[in-house]
C-alpha cells in the first residue's frame, strides 16, 4: 500500500468556521486479473479563498510502481496520475483530508446586474480583454449548448432581469423538474438526456443548469465535491453513507462566481465541501483510467463527511460494534 500525504497548518478562519473531516473509498474488485493500467485521478482538494485543507493523504492498494504524480490542470486543479504494471485482481483508492470552510455570505441580490449586461461582457469586443470565464460559456459534452436547454430558461431570462434573480428561478425549475433517483442515468449521461428523462443524480441537475445557462449566453462551471448531510432522525450517522456531490457555480462580472446547488435548491453553504472545478463532469471524473483486463465490475464507492471531532468517536464505536 502507498500512503501520500500533504500536511499542513491551519491559517486563521472565521470563529463559526466548521471544520470537517472526509474520507472518500473507491473500491474495485476485479472480475478477472489486471494486467496493466493506467489512472488519473482529481482526489485532492483544492485551497480556496473560503477554504483551507489539511492533512490530505492518499492510500492505494496495491501499490502503484512509481510514485503518484502531481500536476495542475488547467483549471488549477490538482490531477494525480499513477500506474500499475503488474497483475492485480483489486484497486482501492482512499483520499482523506480535514478542511475548514467559512460560511458563504447570504446572496446579494441588490448588487446583482441585469443578465444582458453579464451576457454581454462575455461577448468578443476588439480592443477589450474578455474574462477568463469566456471558456465557461462555450458548450461542452455533458453541457452543451441547445435550443431545448435554450428554451428551459429563455422565458426567466426576461429583459431587465436581474441576473441572480433569474439564475435562482431557473435553478427552481430545474429542482422541481427533475426527480432524485439514483440509478435513473449513469456518468455517461449528459444534460439533454437528463432533461428528457426528468430524473438522475447532482451531476445531472448541475449539467442541465450549466448547458441551460451556457444555451442563453451566460458562463457557469460545474464544482465536484463533497456536502455534509444529516442522517434521518433517530438515526446514528453510518461511516461511508454519503456520496460525493456536484454543483454550479455562475459568473456574474460584478460579484464574481456564485455557487448554487440545484439539487437541493439552496445557495452553497459551509457544509458544501470543493474538491475540483470544470467545464463538466469529464474534466473532473474523481477517478477513471485504463485497464487491460478486469472484466466489467462495478466501482464500490463510499464517502464519509463528517464535523472533525465526530469522526474519530464513530469511527472508534462502529469499530468496536463490528468485533
Amino acid at each position: 500500500m502507498i500512503q501520500v500525504q500533504a500536511a499542513g497548518s491551519w491559517p486563521p478562519g472565521t470563529a463559526h468556521s466548521p471544520r470537517l473531516a472526509v474520507r472518500h473509498q473507491t473500491r474495485y474488485a476485479y472480475d478477472s486479473e489486471i494486467e496493466v493500467a493506467q489512472h488519473s485521478a482529481w482526489l485532492r482538494p483544492r485551497d480556496c479563498a473560503w477554504q483551507r485543507v489539511s492533512a490530505w493523504q492518499l492510500h492505494i492498494d496495491p501499490e502503484p510502481e512509481a510514485p503518484v504524480q502531481y500536476t495542475a490542470d488547467a483549471f488549477g486543479n490538482w490531477r494525480l496520475a499513477f500506474s500499475h504494471a503488474r497483475v492485480h485482481d483489486h484497486l482501492e483508492v482512499l483520499s482523506s483530508f480535514e478542511v475548514e470552510v467559512d460560511p458563504a455570505l447570504p446572496l446579494n441580490f441588490a448588487a446583482s446586474p441585469t443578465w444582458e449586461l453579464a451576457a454581454q461582457a462575455l461577448r468578443y469586443s476588439a480592443g477589450v480583454q474578455q474574462p477568463d470565464a469566456v471558456e465557461f460559456m462555450l458548450g461542452s459534452h455533458f453541457a452543451p449548448q441547445a435550443d431545448a436547454l435554450r428554451l428551459l430558461a429563455a422565458d426567466l431570462f426576461w429583459p431587465g432581469r436581474p441576473l441572480l434573480e433569474a439564475t435562482c428561478a431557473l435553478m427552481q425549475r430545474i429542482h422541481g423538474r427533475m426527480r432524485y433517483e439514483p440509478k435513473a442515468t449513469t456518468v455517461a449521461t449528459h444534460a439533454l438526456q437528463a432533461l428528457e428523462l426528468g430524473r438522475g443524480v447532482c451531476q445531472d441537475y448541475a449539467h442541465l443548469m450549466i448547458g441551460a445557462l451556457r444555451s442563453i449566453g451566460l458562463a457557469a462551471r460545474y464544482v465536484s465535491g463533497y456536502l455534509l448531510t444529516q442522517p434521518p432522525p433517530g438515526q446514528p450517522r453510518l461511516l461511508g453513507a454519503d456520496a460525493s456531490h456536484a454543483w454550479i457555480a455562475l459568473w456574474c462580472p460584478v460579484q464574481g462566481w456564485i455557487a448554487l446547488d440545484p439539487t437541493n435548491n439552496i445557495a452553497v453553504s459551509a457544509n458544501h465541501v470543493t474538491l475540483s472545478w470544470g467545464r463538466d463532469y469529464a474534466d473532473v471524473a474523481p477517478l477513471r483510467g485504463v485497464i487491460r483486463g478486469g472484466g466489467s465490475a462495478p466501482p464500490a464507492v463510499a464517502v464519509t463527511v463528517l464535523p472533525l471531532a465526530e469522526m474519530a468517536s464513530l469511527a472508534g464505536a462502529q469499530g468496536q460494534s463490528c468485533g
